[in-house]
């Protein structure tokens, strides 16, 4: 910051000697307060679990192919972002949909503070747009919503007593052909004390399936810990809510206007496309900066 700050003086000195143009000067100040929005977020997340990769999972509400396709476009959406941030992305499981779109999706986010930022996502995301798949080209409205979990890496210990688990395999679904799957490879884990059912077949041994299960099942179990501890401080922010009408936390205009808004925060931007192509930082800032305590930051 220091270094950044200093650019800029001198470039100002320059300008005032005709030696630097407005450009340099924008440019310039535009990298400058990128770092300062980056060391601003990394001093709100002060949770042990925010600076943990992330594990989403999107699911379309009702609305069949549209609501699928939704979803999809979504998951693009991240896809970019996690681009344009530098981390990575696995694909942990996905169900591609009948027609379009997909019926669910799991992948991971890796990188430095990607559970930090990624749990402002957390929630249910509506659609407004004339519909592809409508012969008549009416207006529709999709639901989506997105789960977010910090991932459990090795120096977090979560304790699975393999009594609570009860382990179903399944034949995988595909499109058919001569690469349909004919082995019972895809697998589904229910953890008995809470409830919590995952499932995966994106691969194509049993083995490695049941391998991605328990990743995605030690996630969850950690963030239903994560949920409890909130609800004793009374912090718990509930993303499991119907996927339908009342409960979004944004909206994707397409029509017969173009706007994102964040229902939480106020946050909106006619934009729509920079926002499918992944510019969703001014969301989550304005998602993390709304939340901030009194004295919630401390700087050593």
């Amino acid at each position: 910051m220091e270094r950044r700050h200093s650019d800029v003086e001198i470039l100002f000195e320059f300008a005032n000697e005709g030696e630097a143009s407005i450009d340099e000067i924008k440019t310039e100040l535009f990298a400058y307060q990128e770092i300062v929005n980056d060391i601003e977020l990394k001093m709100i997340l002060g949770r042990k679990e925010d600076e943990q990769n992330a594990i989403l999972t999107i699911h379309p509400g009702a609305g069949g192919t549209e609501s699928q396709d939704w979803a999809e476009m979504l998951y693009r959406m991240y896809s970019r972002w996690i681009e344009k941030k530098g981390f990575k992305i696995e694909v942990l499981d996905v169900q591609p949909g009948d027609e379009a779109g997909i019926k669910d999706v799991t992948f991971e986010i890796k990188g430095d503070y990607a559970y930090g930022m990624a749990k402002a996502e957390a929630g249910v995301h509506r659609m407004v747009r004339i519909s592809p798949f409508d012969s008549n080209s009416r207006r529709h409205t999709s639901f989506a919503s997105v789960f977010v979990y910090p991932s459990v890496d090795d120096e977090i210990e979560i304790e699975i007593n393999p009594q609570d688990l009860r382990i179903d395999t399944y034949r995988a679904s595909g499109a058919g052909g001569q690469h349909v799957n004919k082995t019972d490879s895809a697998v589904r884990i229910t953890h008995n004390p809470t409830g919590i059912v995952v499932q995966c077949q994106n691969q194509r041994s049993q083995h490695k399936n049941k391998n991605q299960a328990m990743k995605i099942l030690k996630a969850r179990i950690y963030q239903h810990e994560l949920e409890i501890e909130k609800e004793k401080n009374k912090e718990l922010e509930d993303q499991k809510m119907d996927i339908g009408w009342g409960s979004q936390i944004r909206s994707y205009v397409f029509h017969p206007y173009n706007m994102v808004k964040d229902h939480r925060t106020k946050e909106e931007t006619g934009n729509v496309q920079a926002v499918m192509d992944g510019y969703i930082d001014p969301f989550i800032r304005a998602y993390l900066l709304s939340n901030i305590k009194p004295n919630s930051i401390k700087v050593n």
